[in-house]
């Protein structure tokens, strides 16, 4: 028995005609015959008498229409609810904070206009802790400031991530240029605490040169960092991205390119896992807004060296960013506009 034959069954039923039934279903009408004639052969019984028109429906026919017709409507709702579900997420993602304050919520803002009913779980955690989560299917995919080395999973770069010193305005580093790691050091420091990828790679830099350094100041966010270090407790490093244009009335903020290495930020994904129509639709939007100027293809793509990212411009940051918001935001709504027309 298959679905088709009892679907075209429950239209003649219903209709009480086998060529108004094939019609609706857009069948040819000796289809339909053998629809119901194969019904008929394999359950041992004739479903309609054909003597009188329109055609009726015998006991059996009735019995079976009884039963057959709640089924088939529940299908129908099944197929509707799944696809409603696909659309509608939830998309999970795990990022690092500073990921996620500087660069996805300018990204979430304009998606939402275009699919405001798809649901977003958004995961803040360290790089390791990110990479865990996509690895165990706890979150679609990941976005982490640096490429990793996890056979299970698939990496695709989007932009360099360049650290920056963070001073308060006159500090004595702002008056001389930055040679050796050696010489931020020789200050107090604030930092976020132990997961971040900036403070791992300060202290491997402090380590492998074998200079003391202190930490006075251990907090949570970039943006008390900033605030921190504005009010003179120490100075601090971190992620060009987190820099937006008044931070620098009251920061000092050099590049650090020249003494650290620019790492390439992007997608982490399970190798082999299919995303669903919502995560694709983000990654995408993702890859336009955020993406770095010939990294748009999604291919695997290494740490850079400091050469590389020298410049003071970070990658699409800052008015970059809300030009392209604005982008997003117009597409949004010439595409609404064309809908409604």
């Amino acid at each position: 028995m298959e679905l088709r034959e009892l679907r075209s069954f429950c239209a003649a039923a219903k209709l009480r005609s086998i060529s108004k039934a094939a019609e609706q279903l857009g069948i040819g009408q000796p289809t339909m015959t053998t629809h119901v004639k194969k019904l008929e052969d394999e359950l041992g019984v004739q479903l309609f008498d054909r003597v009188k028109r329109p055609i009726q429906l015998t006991l059996a026919g009735a019995r079976l229409a009884d039963l057959a017709s709640p089924l088939l409507d529940g299908i129908e709702s099944l197929v509707a609810m799944t696809a409603q579900a696909e659309a509608q997420g939830p998309i999970r993602i795990a990022s690092t904070h500073e990921i996620i304050a500087y660069s996805l919520l300018k990204v979430i803002k304009v998606f939402q206009a275009e699919y405001p009913h798809v649901l977003i779980r958004l995961r803040g955690a360290s790089q390791a802790e990110v990479l865990q989560r996509v690895e165990e299917g706890e979150a679609d995919f990941g976005v982490i400031p640096a490429p990793h080395r996890r056979a299970s999973l698939d990496f695709h770069g989007l932009f360099p991530y360049e650290r920056v010193l963070i001073t308060p305005k006159g500090h004595p580093l702002l008056e001389t240029s930055l040679a050796s790691i050696d010489q931020i050091a020789q200050y107090p420091l604030v930092l976020l605490g132990q997961g971040s990828s900036t403070r791992a790679m300060l202290e491997d830099a402090f380590r492998r040169r074998g200079v003391q350094y202190e930490i006075v100041v251990e907090v949570d966010s970039l943006e008390t960092i900033k605030r921190c270090v504005s009010l003179g407790l120490g100075i601090s490093a971190g992620p060009r991205l987190g820099i937006e244009p008044q931070d620098q009335e009251h920061l000092g903020i050099v590049s650090l390119a020249t003494l650290l290495p620019v790492e390439q930020a992007g997608i982490v994904t399970q190798k082999g896992r299919a995303l669903s129509t919502p995560a694709r639709n983000f990654l995408d939007l993702a890859s336009d807004m955020i993406a770095a100027p010939g990294q748009k293809d999604g291919h695997q793509t290494e740490a850079c060296s400091p050469e590389i990212s020298s410049s003071e411009d970070g990658p699409m940051l800052n008015g970059d960013v809300l030009h392209k918001i604005e982008d997003g935001l117009s597409r949004v709504r010439q595409t609404r506009s064309r809908q409604r027309s």
